[in-house]
């Protein structure tokens, strides 16, 4: 995905966007996520938000390429 986005003038990657994107959803389910016992079984909580930041970036950016959805699923 080497696709850029402009804004005011400024052609900034898309995958910033993205990566922006996961990083406000991570923070805001985070609190959600450490009050499961899922984050009791983990065994250091910093690496369950590297996860689900990883996990949201890497959706994002599937569901961002319109080619590849129509092709087929990377994996």
């Amino acid at each position: 995905m080497i696709d850029e986005v402009q804004i005011f003038g400024v052609y900034v990657p898309a995958a910033l966007w993205w990566a922006i994107l996961a990083s406000l959803l991570t923070y805001w389910l985070r609190p959600i996520f450490h009050r499961v016992p899922l984050d009791q079984v983990s065994w250091r909580p910093a690496l369950l938000d590297i996860t689900i930041f990883s996990l949201l970036w890497w959706g994002f950016s599937v569901l961002a390429d319109a080619h590849v959805l129509a092709s087929g699923f990377p994996i």
